[in-house]
């Protein structure tokens, strides 16, 4: 298959109609009532989002169709206080559950509501944080996919080492709100450049207003890489700027990468989204959310953009585009 080939397979994560659901898809039962869903977290550069497109188009698979069996009422912001705000107007609602996208999202909904079921999807350690009385059997009225990962971070700088194998020093763009576990990511990230002979500054993103500054103080350090960490939602500005500073950038999303990112490694989202909507099903259904496991990824997709790499002069070593599953030409 040819590398355009491999792209268009998961061209700007909007195949949702190509993905499949075993099961729940092979025989989908029609809802006998309307339902409401409540959509919470950070709002996305592109709109709508690619995410947001392929759960409603999954869910729709299902007879969740908005506008017919479904009402959605979509909150975005980025602010802790405005989030609070949302997650207040949509408990008055009386929904029948609530998606909260990012830890934050999530913290906003649990404060707002013990009774509507949450879906949640952030990086973060359920027990350790006490939202789940275990991935198992979460209790109360939360559950959904973690994606508390930090020995990704290494993974990521040894792939940024292959392409790149002068590269020394590297800054890591963090927003520790995001990420409740950044000590332990950072850890992680810090002992594998060390390893491989690297240097690593960590600049941390305080709210959305900050990334200008955020982005002028990576600049300041002089890198040859930017590894953004939790920045899905500003992929698209931090990816221009590694562009024109013609830095090197790893990142975790299949996003990321579409966005202009030269590598990325991390969770394949078809997987996520497929499981995702099963448990959003499961709930819909009648299933209580704290009886439904919390799941972490299963699956990782490495994804090269060839046209990042021309731009910014560097090439790809074949074995290294050999192994990627998507090669953005």
């Amino acid at each position: 298959m040819s590398a355009r080939g491999r792209v268009g397979r998961r061209a700007a994560l909007a195949l949702a109609a190509a993905f499949t659901f075993g099961a729940y898809a092979a025989e989908p039962q029609q809802p006998a009532r309307v339902v409401r869903i409540g959509l919470l977290g950070p709002p996305s550069p592109q709109r709508p989002d690619p995410v947001e497109q392929a759960f409603m188009q999954a869910l729709g698979e299902l007879g969740w169709v908005e506008g017919k069996t479904v009402v959605v009422e979509r909150r975005f912001e980025s602010s802790a206080d405005r989030l609070a705000a949302m997650a207040a107007e949509l408990a008055r609602m009386k929904l029948d559950l609530i998606i909260a996208a990012g830890q934050p999202a999530r913290e906003a909904a649990r404060k707002a509501t013990s009774t509507i079921p949450i879906l949640t999807l952030s990086g973060s350690d359920p027990v350790r944080e006490g939202w789940a009385q275990s991935l198992a059997r979460p209790g109360g009225n939360v559950t959904g996919l973690t994606f508390s990962l930090p020995e990704l971070g290494p993974k990521r700088l040894e792939l940024l080492k292959e392409a790149a194998p002068t590269v020394s020093r590297v800054v890591v763009l963090v927003d520790p709100l995001e990420v409740v576990d950044s000590p332990a990511v950072i850890r992680e990230t810090r002992e594998g450049a060390a390893r491989l002979a690297m240097q690593v500054q960590v600049v941390e993103l305080h709210g959305a207003e900050g990334l200008d500054a955020a982005l002028a103080a990576v600049r300041s350090h002089r890198p040859q890489a930017l590894f953004p960490i939790a920045m899905y939602p500003h992929r698209t500005r931090v990816a221009a700027f590694a562009l024109r500073d013609k830095l090197l950038t790893v990142g975790e999303s299949v996003e990321e990468g579409q966005a202009g990112y030269l590598l990325t490694y991390g969770i394949d989202t078809e997987d996520l989204v497929r499981r995702g909507v099963a448990k959003i099903d499961k709930i819909l259904r009648g299933e209580r959310a704290g009886d439904i496991p919390i799941e972490r990824p299963a699956k990782f997709r490495l994804i090269v953009n060839q046209k990042t790499a021309r731009a910014i002069g560097v090439t790809v070593p074949p074995s290294l585009l050999a192994r990627a599953d998507e090669v953005i030409a």
